[in-house]
C-alpha cells in the first residue's frame, strides 16, 4: 500500500514522445517507486501520440481557457503508466518534435505550451482534480519549472515540491512582458524569483523556489555549483546547496535486458557471453561492415552535438582506422557532423558505417554487438547510453565528467589488479585524450582474458532503478514528514 503520492510533471515520456534521457526516466521511475511504497502519476502534455495511446481515458477536469483555448485533463493508463494528459489541441496537436516546429526552431508559443503544463500541475497539486491530491509535485527540467513557481506564489498550504535538473544547458528563457500572461505576480520578477538577466527563466523558477533540488548524479550536483558547468546558475546553486543532491539515474532493466531483448539476433548473459558474438556478426551484416569477429568494433549512439563531444570522435577516427578496427554510428544532430560522418563512412566502406537518425531496434542491436561505446561528452548530467553499454557488455569509453564518472570505473592497471574496472575514462575532453583512450582499449583487446574480465564486471554492474528509487522515496518521505509548506 502506497503511503506517499507523487505527481511527476514531465514534457516527454517513453514510448509516446522522446528526445532524450528525460523520457526514459519519466517512464521507468514510477514502477521502481511502486516497489518502495510510492504511488506516482505522470502529468504529460497531450501530444498526438499520447492522446492516441489513451483511447479509453476519462476527462477528470476542464479548463475553460488554458492559455488560448479550452482544455481537458484526461486520466488513463498506457504502457504501464498512470497518466494524466493535457488535452489542449491548440497547444499540443502538432506533429514531430515536441519543442521544435518544421523549420527546426522553437515553437513561438513554447512559453504558453509549457506554462500550461505548470498550470495543470498546480491545479492538481491544489486538489482541484476530484479524488486526487498529491503529497509531492516533482517537476522535471525547465518545461515543468513554472509549476514550482505557481505553487510557491499561490495559496497555502500546498504540496511539497521537488525540481530535478536533467540538463542545465536548457533554461526556458522567455520575455519579461509575459509575466501576467503566465499567471505570475509582479513580485516574482526578481533575483529571488523567476527573473534571469531581464528574462523569465522557467529553470530558475524551479531552482530558486523548489523545496528540494535534485540532479541526476552526485558528480553533476557538484559540477553545476562551479562556473564551468553551472551555465550561469552556479551562484544560485551554491546558495541552495543545502537542498541540492544528486541521485544517479537507472535504466529500465526490463527493456534493456540482453537475456530477453527481442531486438537482438542472439540473447545472452554473463554465463552465456559467447552468444554475444552473433550480435556483432548481425550488426556487421546490417551495416555493411566486413564480417570479422577478430577486429574490435567501436560504436556511438548519440545526439551529434558539441556537448556530446562528437567533434572529438570525428577528429579521433584515425586512431580507429589506422589500427584496422571498425566504427559504427547511430545518431542525428548538427548538420555538419551528420555530413562529416556520412562522408567518412562513404570513404571507408566496410570499416565505417553511419546511420543518421534514430532507430530503437538498431540501438539495442548496437549495444549487444559493438565491443566498445564512445561517450566523450564535454558535460553529462548522468547519461543512459553508458548504463546500457555496461548491461550489454560493450566497454564504455567515457570522459571523466558528471554521471559518466559516477557510473564507470576506469580499468587502469591498479583497477585491473584489484578486479574492479568496468570501462575506460579519460580527461580532459580533447581529441588527443580520446585517441589515447581508444588506444588503451585496443591494447586491452589484445589480451582477451583481461577484456572478458572487464566485460563481465561491466555486465554485473547494477544499473537498474532499485537504488535510485530507494533514494527518491527517502527524499519524498523526508519532505512529507516536514512541516506543511
Amino acid at each position: 500500500m502506497a503511503d506517499v503520492a507523487v505527481l511527476s510533471v514531465a514534457s516527454e515520456v517513453f514510448p509516446f514522445v522522446k528526445t532524450g534521457g528525460l523520457a526514459d526516466v519519466a517512464a521507468a521511475l514510477p514502477a521502481a517507486l511502486a516497489r518502495e511504497g510510492v504511488a506516482m502519476r505522470t502529468l504529460v502534455p497531450g501530444y498526438p501520440a499520447v492522446i492516441d495511446a489513451m483511447p479509453h481515458a476519462q476527462a477528470v477536469h476542464a479548463f475553460p481557457d488554458l492559455y488560448g483555448g479550452p482544455a481537458r485533463l484526461l486520466a488513463g493508463h498506457a504502457s504501464g503508466l498512470d497518466l494524466l494528459a493535457i488535452d489542449a489541441p491548440h497547444l499540443y496537436a502538432r506533429p514531430g518534435n515536441p519543442y521544435l516546429g518544421p523549420d527546426g526552431r522553437d515553437w513561438p508559443d513554447n512559453a504558453l505550451r509549457f506554462a500550461a503544463l505548470g498550470a495543470c500541475a498546480t491545479a492538481i497539486g491544489r486538489g482541484e482534480v476530484a479524488g486526487y491530491t498529491p503529497d509531492i509535485v516533482h517537476a522535471h527540467d525547465w518545461q515543468a519549472g513554472l509549476a514550482i513557481a505557481l505553487l510557491h506564489y499561490g495559496p497555502v498550504p500546498r504540496p511539497r515540491t521537488v525540481m530535478t535538473i536533467h540538463n542545465m544547458a536548457f533554461q526556458g528563457l522567455f520575455p519579461a512582458h509575459l509575466m501576467g500572461t503566465l499567471g505570475l505576480p509582479p513580485h516574482a520578477f526578481g533575483i529571488d524569483g523567476v527573473e534571469y538577466h531581464g528574462t523569465i527563466s522557467f529553470l530558475k523558477a524551479g531552482i530558486a523556489l523548489a523545496d528540494r533540488i535534485t540532479t541526476v548524479s552526485p558528480a553533476y550536483a557538484a559540477e553545476i555549483r562551479t562556473p564551468e558547468f553551472g551555465m550561469g546558475f552556479d551562484g544560485l546553486l551554491r546558495h541552495r546547496a543545502d537542498v541540492l543532491s544528486g541521485i544517479v539515474n537507472g535504466i529500465d532493466d526490463a527493456v534493456w535486458n540482453p537475456t530477453t531483448d527481442r531486438h537482438l539476433a542472439a540473447r545472452f548473459d554473463i554465463r552465456h557471453r559467447t552468444n554475444r558474438a552473433r550480435n556483432k556478426t548481425a550488426l556487421q551484416v546490417r551495416l555493411g561492415l566486413a564480417v570479422n569477429s577478430d577486429v574490435p568494433l567501436f560504436g556511438v549512439i548519440s545526439r551529434l552535438t558539441w556537448q556530446k563531444g562528437m567533434d572529438l570522435v570525428e577528429a579521433a577516427l584515425p586512431a580507429i582506422l589506422e589500427r584496422k578496427a571498425q566504427f559504427a554510428l547511430l545518431g542525428s544532430g548538427d548538420t555538419w557532423l551528420e555530413q562529416r560522418f556520412a562522408a567518412v563512412a562513404a570513404a571507408h566502406r566496410g570499416q565505417v558505417a553511419a546511420v543518421i537518425g534514430y532507430d530503437e531496434d538498431l540501438a539495442h542491436l548496437m549495444q549487444g554487438g559493438i565491443d566498445a561505446l564512445l561517450v566523450p561528452s564535454r558535460f553529462e548530467p548522468c547519461g543512459l547510453t553508458q548504463l546500457c553499454a555496461l548491461r550489454y557488455g560493450a566497454i564504455p569509453i567515457v570522459n571523466h565528467v558528471g554521471g559518466l564518472a559516477d557510473t564507470v570505473i576506469d580499468a587502469n592497471e591498479m583497477a585491473l589488479a584489484a578486479g574492479v574496472g568496468t570501462g575506460i575514462l579519460f580527461a580532459p575532453a580533447t581529441s588527443e585524450r580520446l585517441m589515447l583512450a581508444i588506444r588503451r582499449a585496443l591494447e586491452l583487446w589484445r589480451h582477451p582474458g583481461l577484456w572478458h574480465r572487464v566485460q563481465s564486471r561491466a555486465m554485473a554492474t547494477d544499473v537498474g532503478w532499485t537504488l535510485p528509487a530507494r533514494k527518491y522515496a527517502a527524499l519524498y518521505r523526508e519532505l512529507v514528514a516536514a512541516s506543511p509548506a
